[in-house]
């Protein structure tokens, strides 16, 4: 899944689209790279950030959702949005998306219901708080342990809907800090939480890209952790997940055919 922002908040200034032509070039490169699916964010959500109202968030959509209906039609897109009304908006304009919602559902009682009623995939993030508060709100007696329990409940609440299609997201950066963020990336398997259907387990989407965790670990700028981004991208997948959100395509990409071959070398 690779990463467009279109709010200039973003806290990775190489992730930002802020022009027609710099979204084009930016997504024709994502699908060249191997995207499967690009995620557009218009209302950043980065800790300390404060939110766009829903009206700025919608106009500065809806030029990129006119680009990928016309132009490129026959790709996969998730919109990054807590508010019901612009995941309806962005519906009647585009059909069918995946829903990124960092609240779970907690920031817009309408949001599940919509989800349900549209039949749209639905990414559940899990975090505490609000953006400007998020980071006061790390006390966990173990976040693992924690984190998985407020998937179970989700995930349950979610079927009451008739959300069927969710993928779990556990919020690297969101209400916990550098020590949490290691120790559930380290315990991503147990995350794995078995389909209600029976068919498996819900999908985990990791999101670590360029993050905190890993530039003020290593005393740099986001701009300068590639590098140890794909190693974690690498560690999410051999700990579970099945999603990396990240912002270099093409290195990702990399990362996962590597990783395809561990698991099957012959």
């Amino acid at each position: 899944m690779g990463i467009i922002n279109l709010n200039g908040d973003s806290f990775y200034e190489g992730s930002r689209c802020l022009t027609d032509r710099e979204f084009c070039d930016k997504y024709e490169m994502m699908l060249r790279d191997g995207a499967d699916i690009i995620d557009l964010g218009a209302c950043s959500t980065r800790p300390g950030s404060t939110p766009v109202s829903e009206e700025e968030e919608w106009e500065r959509l809806k030029p990129a959702l006119k680009r990928v209906l016309l132009n490129y039609p026959e790709s996969e897109i998730s919109i990054d949005t807590f508010r019901a009304s612009v995941v309806l908006r962005a519906f009647d304009f585009v059909g069918d998306f995946i829903i990124n919602d960092i609240s779970a559902g907690e920031d817009d009682p309408e949001m599940l219901n919509t989800a349900a009623r549209l039949q749209l995939p639905y990414i559940a993030m899990h975090k505490r708080g609000t953006p400007e508060t998020m980071q006061s709100l790390c006390e966990y007696d173990d976040v693992t342990t924690e984190v998985r329990g407020y998937f179970e409940r989700f995930i349950n609440r979610a079927d009451e809907y008739g959300i069927k299609d969710v993928i779990i997201d556990p919020g690297f950066g969101f209400a916990k800090n550098i020590e949490q963020n290691y120790k559930l990336l380290n315990e991503l398997g147990e995350l794995k939480i078995n389909r209600l259907d029976g068919k498996g387990h819900y999908p985990i989407l990791a999101g670590l890209s360029r993050k905190s965790m890993i530039y003020k670990l290593l005393d740099k700028g986001p701009s300068d952790v590639l590098h140890a981004t794909s190693a974690l991208n690498l560690t999410a997948l051999l700990n579970g997940a099945s999603i990396l959100r990240v912002h270099d395509v093409k290195e990702a990409a990399e990362i996962i055919k590597i990783y395809n071959k561990l698991r099957d070398p012959a």
